[in-house]
């Protein structure tokens, strides 16, 4: 069983709710017009590090015709994924050493996850489960630009906690996150150098507003994501380094975030605009299994 991602990186609700909304249907069209997917096909697509299962979640409602697979190696994150996104076949495996035969899918995707694989492991694998003729699709985030709500700021204690920590975080360099950062340019000439023909560039630009009035469906989820995506960051903290942080802190930590959310969402429903925002700029890069 393999959980370091989901206990000390990144956890499940962090993944999945910001996933969820960044995948939202509010979306879709644009999503499928870079997938370049025939939704008339039983296609067989893989996820490749589908964490908890949101991205596959998000193509078995787009191409209701394909079989849809999801395989990561965090335990919690498979296990949260077969829980909440029923329809998709979810298998707990290595990146590197695909558990499937040669030739089996037609599409390989996978979302910020190339730049954590050795890039010949990564793409080789993909290769080589793919059919000929199959594409594989690589979503990378290039860009995120964030403006936070006023009554989201940090005061001093929590200033001087997040301090604290970054003088002891090590979860980087241990866990080996981002080890194989590819730029702009590197990341289709790999795929070219490691044996798909046909690579193509796209880019689009994700934003998330929950006091435009076009997210009013999603305005209390995007801020209950910030809410989730903050406690889920300081109980990774709270594992990883319980020699540095004391119990006491992390409990007024919690106390602090939510108090400030519950603020957040009051503004929300009294109509106090506050005009956050979060921007995520997702590079689309393409290939074909000649």
């Amino acid at each position: 069983m393999n959980t370091v991602w989901s206990q000390f990186i990144q956890g499940a609700n962090t993944l999945y709710y910001s996933r969820k909304l960044r995948f939202s249907e509010l979306f879709a069209e644009r999503y499928r017009a870079l997938l370049k997917l025939d939704d008339r096909r039983r296609l067989k697509i893989l996820e490749v590090g589908c964490g908890p299962g949101a991205l596959a979640g998000a193509l078995h409602r787009w191409y209701p015709k394909a079989e849809i697979y999801g395989l990561d190696r965090d335990s919690n994150f498979i296990n949260f994924a077969r829980e909440h996104e029923k329809g998709i076949e979810f298998f707990e495996g290595d990146a590197t050493a695909l558990p499937f035969q040669n030739g089996t899918f037609d599409v390989t995707i996978s979302y910020t996850v190339s730049e954590h694989i050795e890039p010949k492991k990564f793409f080789g694998e993909q290769l080589r489960v793919l059919k000929s003729g199959g594409a594989c699709i690589v979503l990378s985030n290039r860009t995120t630009a964030e403006v936070k709500a006023p009554c989201l700021d940090e005061n001093g204690f929590e200033e001087g906690f997040w301090r604290r920590v970054a003088e002891h975080d090590d979860t980087l360099t241990k866990y080996a996150v981002r080890r194989y950062p590819l730029t702009e340019a590197e990341l289709p000439a790999a795929m070219e150098q490691f044996g798909f023909g046909e690579v193509t560039c796209d880019y689009l630009a994700v934003g998330l507003t929950p006091d435009d009035k076009k997210f009013s469906a999603l305005a209390r989820d995007i801020i209950e994501e910030g809410r989730k995506s903050a406690l889920d960051c300081l109980q990774n903290v709270a594992r990883s380094m319980p020699e540095y942080v004391a119990a006491k802190d992390i409990e007024k930590m919690t106390e602090l975030i939510n108090k400030k959310y519950d603020g957040r969402l009051n503004l929300y429903e009294r109509g106090e605009k506050q005009w956050d925002t979060a921007v995520s700029l997702i590079m689309f890069v393409r290939g074909i299994k000649n």
